[in-house]
């Protein structure tokens, strides 16, 4: 089974607007309420994709039980732990001429809210998969996610992060399955701008020397670069396609890699069917379809075999 956490879910009120002007009153020309959050995008995208996940985290106040109740009605299975204090986040996202985002804070996570989500993944067992993604609440140190990985030494559990910074670098010495950094937060780990292909894979490279198996590095509308846990790396560029959504083409890219590799146990096929996800999401108003998906998916099977190379 795979299991997604959401230290921080939100409902988003998506806007269209024609031109956003601050200081002055904007008027919609269309909106849209989507329920969300890194780990639950994953999940939304693996059940569009046919794979059964539980989408763990934490929800508190009416915000929160709109948002559990959404995803039950969309099919998710859900098992949140519930806040008695706070609300879920709103994020508010404007779509005009440019992107803006306005991210809500989120309830704070207590020592007893974190202990409930630890006796829940303690009955995990060999096999099952684990998706850490997005952000922690102020609440929570940046080893958050390290402590988390660190009650499942020698379980047999598969874990993936996605995330920057200190909740990335705590998360590597346990050696998670795979991580999916893009170029920015790769060049802010590293504290340099990253120009070319070679520069991406040698810090991808490290990275796997700190402790990860497989990088999964997403570069928006140039694709993806896979280093493989055999030292190997596979190049799959973007289709062609209009961008309409930048929200959760990276989280859709995780649950298609984690289909694809499941479905089908090569790391081709998987990175062919995350960069299809991730693309098709980009180019839909929200999380795409698995009809999205596989017009993407069949565009990109006509391509020849990517490029490998030897690390």
């Amino acid at each position: 089974m795979i299991y997604t956490v959401t230290f921080n879910p939100a409902i988003d009120y998506v806007v269209w607007t024609d031109r956003l002007e601050p200081g002055h009153i904007n008027r919609a020309r269309r909106e849209a309420i989507q329920l969300g959050g890194k780990g639950i995008n994953v999940s939304t995208m693996l059940l569009r994709l046919g794979v059964e996940s539980v989408a763990l985290g934490f929800v508190a106040g009416f915000t929160g039980q709109a948002l559990e109740t959404g995803l039950r009605r969309a099919g998710l299975r859900t098992e949140f732990i519930h806040l008695d204090r706070g609300t879920t986040r709103i994020n508010v996202k404007v779509k005009g001429e440019e992107e803006t985002e306005i991210n809500g804070i989120g309830p704070d996570i207590g020592p007893e809210a974190v202990q409930a989500l630890t006796d829940r993944l303690d009955r995990l067992k060999q096999g099952d998969i684990l998706v850490l993604a997005g952000s922690v609440p102020a609440s929570l140190p940046e080893d958050t996610y390290g402590r988390v990985l660190a009650g499942l030494t020698g379980k047999g559990v598969r874990t993936v992060v996605d995330a920057r910074g200190e909740l990335l670098r705590g998360a590597l010495r346990h050696r998670p399955f795979l991580i999916k950094p893009n170029r920015a937060e790769l060049e802010s780990l590293f504290g340099r701008t990253l120009e070319t292909e070679e520069e991406i894979c040698a810090c991808a490279a490290q990275l796997c020397r700190q402790g990860a198996e497989h990088v999964l590095v997403s570069l928006a509308g140039e694709g993806a670069i896979l280093l493989d846990g055999r030292g190997e790396v596979h190049r799959l560029a973007a289709p062609g396609g209009q961008v309409r959504n930048s929200v959760g083409a990276g989280d859709a890219m995780v649950a298609g890699f984690l289909a694809g590799w499941l479905g089908t146990g090569s790391y081709e096929q998987a990175l062919r069917l995350g960069v299809a996800a991730g693309s098709a999401t980009a180019f839909s108003d929200a999380m795409a379809s698995r009809e999205d998906v596989e017009r993407v998916l069949a565009e990109l099977e006509k391509r020849p075999a990517e490029r490998k190379i030897k690390k």
